[in-house]
This record gives structure tokens, sequence and C-alpha cells, in this order.
């Protein structure tokens, strides 16, 4: 099995800037896609920034300018560099994969638990 394990969540001042950090372990042959997703109460699931081992990134409007997306291939790493924080940016962030694995012999889409972020005065 892959592991995902996100770090780097907490409580931030508006304007204020955070990093998360999201490493992948276990049986992975090769990550394709690594991306972020948030989900805030009242709100629905909302796909936050991708990058493809290539370094091609996709951001949702609502973080462009803000964030940054950014990965370690070597390390199975992916990060998310969160400037300009806002109240509305208050949501718990997951990391997610496209792992193929020997394993399973095919790409799965792995998640992590999640990480807390909390943008208030």
């Amino acid at each position: 099995q892959v592991q995902l394990v996100e770090s780097g969540g907490g409580l931030v001042q508006p304007g204020g800037s955070l990093r998360l950090s999201c490493a992948a372990s276990g049986s992975i042959y090769r990550i394709y896609t690594m991306g972020w997703d948030r989900r805030a109460p009242g709100k629905q699931r909302e796909l936050v920034a991708t990058i493809t081992s290539g370094g091609n990134t996709n951001y949702a409007d609502s973080v462009k300018g803000r964030f940054t997306i950014s990965r370690d291939n070597a390390k199975h790493t992916v990060d998310l560099q969160m400037n300009s924080l806002k109240p509305e940016d208050t949501a718990v962030y997951y990391c997610q994969a496209d792992v193929y694995t020997l394993e399973t012999g095919n790409t799965v889409s792995s998640w992590g638990q999640g990480t807390q972020v909390t943008v208030s005065s």
C-alpha cells in the first residue's frame, strides 16, 4: 500500500503564509500526478492544485497567484506554498497522488489523512 502523510498545517492570520508538505511512501514504482485538494464546512471538495511528473501545474481560480505547488520526484514529496491566505482558505487539506505500484499493476489514486489549515484573526 501507498501512504501519504501531510504536515505543516496550523493557524495563521489573514495575509500570512503557510507551507504544506506531503511525503509518499510504500511500494511506489512511479508517481504521475500529485496534488492537493481541500474540504471546508459548507463547501464541496475543491481541487486546489496539481503537478505532473514533468512539472506541469494547474491551479484552482481561487488560489491562482497565491499558492505554488512543487514536487521532488526523487523523494516522492509534494509541497504547497500558500501566501496571502484568506479566511476562505480555511479547510482540511489533503495530499493526493496517482501512483503506479507493482503490487496492483495499475495506477491508483491515494490520499493522505489531511492537515487542518485555519486562517483567522
